[in-house]
């Protein structure tokens, strides 16, 4: 079963294909919108089947869910002359939802997550300040309220009632203006401070992480283009169809890797939206594997290469990442892992889709963060628009670790001494 027929299979066990009239509504797997299956005639309005005229993932879907809607069974009689039919009901596969610990994690989230942003900022510290003059606010209290003012989605002036409650609380020794709160998401000092709380906030769950999912994803920063659009054009363009350009403007594009389990964030990188994929994945490794026993590391084949590969299995674990149509073992430009490792995807598919579909997870994560903390970006420079972007993964390991505090049991403790 090749790649698009499993993700198919994946898309038709997961979501619901709604039928309008003589064409399947099948949503994509990115959340924004959806495309039109006619299976009859095998047509997908999604730009994978513009480009290749070949059956998409969601041709796949529709397929998959139109056998399983019923499946017929003939018993043949031993005289060979009398046949009975019957029609077998094939149930979709479901699973469990623990609905009263999500339901107290959904209730108590806001106040537990200003007690669990206290306890990260308190590992932050504050630069000595020397010589007379107006002191500076306490960067501990001003990540405190950069990353709680992305939480609240709401405009800096409109949250500073929070941020009252919050002080009042003894959650902040000062109570900053909101200028202040611009002023500090334009400071590029705070960039490796945000990372490091990130790092910081996914360690409570090191015990319970083993396998781990890398992917891209775009940010908005206040435009009229979709992210799908700034992806596809370049190649759109190379098969020589007309690209409109309407008011291009920038994105921001983040690197993750997740935990498959429970979807938080152990490392991540930012860059602009054209970047490659590729030169990401090594370091988000190295990030991960400093602090994690890392088992299997998924990707798309975007991230496939001689470097990612060897990185992977150099942090002792094993890479599921498919190889390009156009790869071939006896090229000598490859490394001797690269071939084994295309061995092992060419004769055991079946084993290695198993794994690599845990990196379906890395995508769950970009939608949590994105649904919950909005796919647009208030910030106009770039150094507050990288920052913010920061926030917003920091905000969603917050909100993991509540989840995971009330499935879990986990009590999670940071700046533990190893």
């Amino acid at each position: 079963m090749e790649i698009r027929q499993q993700k198919g299979r994946e898309i038709a066990d997961k979501v619901r294909i709604v039928r309008e009239g003589n064409l399947y509504l099948v949503p994509s797997q990115s959340g924004h919108g959806k495309y039109r299956v006619d299976a009859e005639k095998q047509r997908c309005s999604c730009p994978d089947f513009d480009f290749r005229r070949q059956p998409c993932k969601h041709l796949f879907a529709v397929r998959f869910t139109l056998e399983e809607i019923e499946r017929t069974k003939t018993t043949v009689v031993e005289d060979g002359k009398t046949t009975v039919t019957e029609t077998i009901k094939v149930t979709r596969k479901t699973y469990a939802q623990a609905w009263p610990a999500y339901n107290r994690a959904q209730t108590q989230e806001k106040r537990l997550f200003q007690y669990l942003l206290h306890q990260l900022c308190q590992g932050v510290g504050s630069p000595a300040q020397y010589g007379a003059g107006r002191k500076r606010l306490p960067l501990e209290d001003m990540i405190f309220a950069m990353t709680f003012k992305v939480y609240s989605t709401v405009s800096g002036r409109r949250f500073i009632s929070d941020l009252r409650d919050a002080h009042s609380k003894g959650y902040l020794s000062a109570l900053p203006c909101y200028n202040s709160i611009f002023n500090y998401f334009e400071s590029e000092t705070l960039t490796p401070y945000l990372q490091m709380l990130i790092e910081e906030s996914s360690l409570p769950l090191a015990s319970i992480e083993k396998d781990f999912a890398v992917d891209s994803s775009g940010l908005s920063t206040g435009l009229y283009r979709r992210w799908r659009e700034t992806k596809w054009d370049k190649q759109a363009r190379k098969y020589g169809e007309d690209v409109t350009r309407i008011r291009v403007q920038d994105w921001l594009k983040i690197h993750i890797m997740c935990g498959v389990q429970t979807n938080i964030v152990t490392s991540v990188e930012v860059s602009d939206a054209y970047a490659s994929d590729s030169p990401y994945f090594k370091p988000l490794v190295e990030a991960t594997a400093a602090n994690f026993v890392m088992n299997e590391v998924s990707a798309d084949r975007a991230y496939i290469s001689n470097k990612n590969l060897a990185a992977v299995v150099d942090s002792s674990a094993m890479p599921y990442i498919p190889f390009k149509a156009n790869s071939r073992a006896n090229d000598k430009r490859h490394s001797p892992l690269w071939r084994q490792m295309y061995h092992f995807f060419s004769y055991n598919q079946e084993r290695f889709m198993r794994s690599y579909h845990k990196r379906s997870n890395v995508e769950t994560a970009f939608h949590m963060i994105k649904a919950k903390f909005g796919d647009k970006l208030r910030s106009k420079t770039k150094t507050a628009q990288v920052n913010e972007a920061l926030c917003k993964v920091l905000c969603h390991n917050i909100c993991c670790l509540i989840q995971s505090m009330h499935e879990l049991n986990l009590k999670p403790k940071f700046y533990q001494v190893a």
